[in-house]
């Protein structure tokens, strides 16, 4: 019997549409490719530095760069070319700051010149003439803590025993010589006042007073009776004829590792400098309810340590600073931890140098420029006097 013959078998496939590219298709779909990962990788970096730099904390000084500094390993001189692109040579105009206060002309008496009335009219009879000075800052509360006019806030024995005119009388003798009174007021380095009044100072967790390696006490900015006694000095200094009052020492004390872990936990924090400019802004409210204008006062040093952590521009009410170059201090040259700043020359150089690395730190304030230390003469004050005027700034305090 013969076989049917079905036909032959067709085996079909589901159609897959490949279709093979061009090779212009290909190179340009290379290129496409390319140009997506750069966009990407552009996008990425220039998001992540914003957020970065959101994420720093507010007053985060920026890093010194190498030419600005000396490397601690490294000590060099002036002669050396790498440590001078800082600094303007007299030659090259200097950027000057944003001034928009009216000049602070002033020369600083010292605490000798307040032991009598005779003292301090010989003082104020050897101010140099004829060096735009108007106003004469008089050392009202100093450093560690003493006061030297006759106070009825304090009352403790301890703070009387330098204490020999009352302030309308100072106040009257600056008039009458032609210039206008200036208080000068030391705030935190006070080592006074927490002997007398524990709860001031800086206590430690099992209840004891901290002291510094000098076995010095210091007042906190974390008490309510240091910010009331401070408010209680202002408070009587302003209104009874000095217009102006300038607070220095706005600081912390040197801690160490070990005694952070004794203190207030609140000294380890990133914003303990809160404490300090809102005791800052009380003073200044203080002042201008009693018809005064207050400054804040800031160590050169401090600054070049990156310790100046006063110097808030947005937390802080008061907009002038008082920058005070400490010619003595200077000397011996500044170390932030990471950096070391070497100043030599003259005190005008020094000066100079000085004003070079600091400029842009307070570049949200208006600026008044204090020349201090006990080497200096008449004659060199005068000097750096000149020297800051050329800088830009047109407010100075000498002495």
């Amino acid at each position: 019997m013969k076989k049917k013959d079905n036909g032959r078998k067709i085996y079909r496939t589901k159609e897959k549409n490949y279709y093979e590219k061009s090779t212009f298709e290909k190179v340009m779909s290379t290129v496409l490719t390319v140009f997506l990962i750069g966009g990407i990788g552009f996008l990425g970096y220039s998001t992540a530095e914003p957020l970065i730099n959101f994420t720093k904390h507010m007053g985060d000084e920026p890093e010194p760069t190498t030419e600005d500094v000396v490397p601690p390993e490294e000590t060099t001189t002036d002669e050396q070319p790498e440590t001078e692109t800082t600094v303007p040579t007299a030659t090259e105009a200097p950027t000057a700051p944003p001034v928009t206060m009216e000049a602070y002309g002033a020369y600083s008496l010292t605490v000798t010149d307040l032991e009598s009335e005779q003292s301090l009219q010989t003082a104020l009879e050897k101010i140099p003439k004829n060096q735009g000075i108007e106003y004469v800052e008089v050392p009202l509360k100093t450093k560690g803590g003493m006061i030297y006019y006759l106070s009825t806030v304090v009352t403790d024995a301890k703070l009387k025993e330098f204490q020999k005119l009352n302030l309308v009388k100072i106040s009257e003798m600056i008039k009458s010589n032609g210039y206008t009174p200036s208080a000068l007021v030391s705030t935190f380095n006070d080592n006074i006042m927490p002997t007398i009044n524990k709860e001031t100072g800086y206590i430690r967790t099992d209840g004891s007073l901290w002291e510094d390696t000098a076995l010095n006490s210091w007042l906190t900015p974390f008490s309510q009776n240091t910010v009331d006694y401070l408010v209680s000095v202002v408070n009587e200094i302003t209104g009874t004829g000095f217009d102006h009052i300038v607070c220095t020492d706005f600081v912390f004390p040197d801690f160490t590792a070990n005694d952070l872990k004794n203190l207030d936990e609140r000294l380890s924090r990133n914003d303990r400098c809160v404490s300090l400019t809102s005791t800052a802004n009380l003073l200044y409210n203080t002042s201008v309810a009693n018809g005064a204008t207050m400054f804040i006062e800031v160590s050169a040093v401090d600054v070049l340590a990156q310790k100046a952590d006063i110097l808030q521009s947005m937390l802080l009410t008061a907009n002038t600073i008082v920058l005070n170059i400490n010619i003595d201090e200077l000397g011996e040259g500044v170390s932030d931890g990471r950096n070391y700043y070497e100043f030599s020359g003259t005190p005008a150089e020094k000066v100079k140098k000085c004003l070079g690395f600091i400029s842009e730190f307070l570049y949200d304030f208006n600026v008044a420029v204090r020349i201090s230390g006990s080497s200096l003469t008449s004659q060199e004050l005068i000097s750096v006097r000149d020297t800051i005027l050329d800088f830009g700034y047109n407010s100075f305090v000498l002495g």
